[in-house]
């Protein structure tokens, strides 16, 4: 149903032991009546069968793998046998396995997996080591217009880990940024090498689980991830590049922000507001995250002057006061554009207030943001009776949108941090890594 929902254009062949017809295609009941070697088989019988349909495969010449299901290391002595056994006979036989115990992998036109849901779209591509936190990343994709296209749950790296789906992300030109949720790495070295490499090209954001020694503990029962501390992981991402969050939610921030704006933008922001609480709490957010709020061109300062009420703060951050409507939003924007050489973003906080129609006022903001010469992100707050449709306007002109200015600032910070992660790969030595691996 995942492929045919993904508008996957490949034939597909469903293969079940009493044959028949699945979803409108004839079924085979075994690999071994299948003409033609298929580019990829997915596994999805009961665990003790599988080393049999590996079998199958080989004798049948479908050499690639997906094993969705576990029941190997991660279960007991009785997995352990069956991780042996599936793993010996396919590097004897040269076959290339991806999982098993994986929730499946998910990109443009293509869903072999069995997650809910498939994501929203877009160049933002996550790798992760839980499937449940891929299903949550597909589910937020939905609710906050994450631009998520390419989602791979690892699973147990039987042979394809996170190195190999990372190396293959940098390399893909419909992925602009990539995502990863990481509690073990096996090969820190190779790791580290592939990181440097992609992040040179495009941004990479990394959350890493266990970071805590009760973290760590539950980690090594998930993943067998080895022990290592907050310190040892921050160095480690610095020396790969990554731009390293501590949260889900800071993850699907960066989705948000790299996924429309993927080269990020400098530390220079204005703060465009309507109502002076929520300008001050982005604005301590900004400095937090290490945004200059600077100050403004003295052109630009005649001009508002001139055009706003007398209460109005020309400042940064501008107060347009509580009232202000389509007019006022819409003659500032053009003002702060025409002088876009003096900021690197512009970030507008829109508080909703009941005498106050919203509608007007995106509709005049949508063209010029669409026109922009700079990134422009997007707040609303209060009770936004068309929140879907007046969200949907200036996600359709390029602007990311936020239900908090808070979390708005937030994003704009992890995206001023790519120049620095990207210099620091490009330039960085190779020496041992900070990080300890799997022994």
């Amino acid at each position: 149903m995942n492929l045919a929902a993904s508008r996957f254009a490949g034939r597909v062949v469903p293969v079940n032991h009493k044959g028949g017809i699945i979803q409108g295609n004839e079924a085979k009941t075994s690999l071994r009546e299948i003409a033609e070697p298929a580019e990829l088989a997915v596994i999805v019988v009961p665990p003790p069968a599988i080393p049999e349909i590996v079998r199958d495969a080989a004798a049948s010449g479908h050499t690639h793998l997906l094993i969705l299901p576990g029941g190997f290391a991660e279960a007991g002595e009785e997995g352990r046998r069956r991780d042996a056994e599936v793993r010996g006979f396919a590097e004897a036989n040269g076959l290339t396995i991806a999982g098993p115990n994986c929730a499946g992998i998910i990109g443009p036109s293509f869903a072999a997996t069995f997650l809910r849901d498939l994501p929203k779209g877009g160049g933002a591509a996550l790798i992760s080591q839980s499937g449940a936190l891929a299903e949550e990343a597909i589910c937020a994709s939905h609710l906050r217009h994450i631009p998520l296209g390419t989602v791979v749950s690892v699973g147990n790296a039987m042979q394809l880990g996170v190195a190999d789906y990372f190396a293959y992300c940098g390399d893909d030109p419909a992925v602009n940024s990539v995502l990863l949720y990481v509690e073990s790495i096996d090969d820190p070295q190779r790791f580290r090498d592939v990181a440097r490499k992609v992040a040179t090209k495009k941004p990479v954001i990394g959350l890493f689980g266990g970071r805590t020694l009760e973290g760590g503990r539950a980690a090594a029962a998930h993943t067998g991830a080895t022990a290592n501390t907050d310190a040892a992981i921050s160095a480690f991402a610095e020396e790969c590049g990554i731009i390293r969050v501590d949260s889900m939610r800071r993850l699907m921030l960066a989705a948000k922000g790299f996924g429309r704006f993927p080269q990020g933008f400098g530390r220079r922001v204005l703060l465009l507001s309507n109502s002076g609480g929520p300008g001050v709490l982005a604005t301590d957010r900004a400095a937090v995250e290490g945004l200059d709020l600077v100050d403004l061109p003295e052109r630009m300062k005649s001009v508002l002057r001139q055009r706003l009420p007398p209460e109005a703060s020309v400042a940064n951050p501008l107060d347009l006061l509580a009232d202000a409507r389509e007019e006022r939003f819409a003659d500032t924007l053009a003002s702060a554009l025409v002088d876009a050489s003096a900021f690197d973003a512009i970030l507008m906080i829109h508080v909703v207030p009941f005498m106050v129609d919203a509608g007007p006022v995106i509709r005049a903001l949508a063209p010029l943001c669409r026109n922009a010469r700079l990134p422009v992100m997007h707040s609303m707050m209060g009770t936004l009776e068309q929140r879907a449709d007046w969200f949907r306007i200036m996600e359709e002109a390029g602007v990311p949108m936020f239900d908090d200015a808070e979390a708005m600032a937030e994003c704009a910070g992890l995206l001023a941090r790519y120049e620095a992660a990207r210099a620091r790969a490009a330039a960085a030595d190779s020496g041992p890594p900070a990080l300890k691996g799997r022994r």
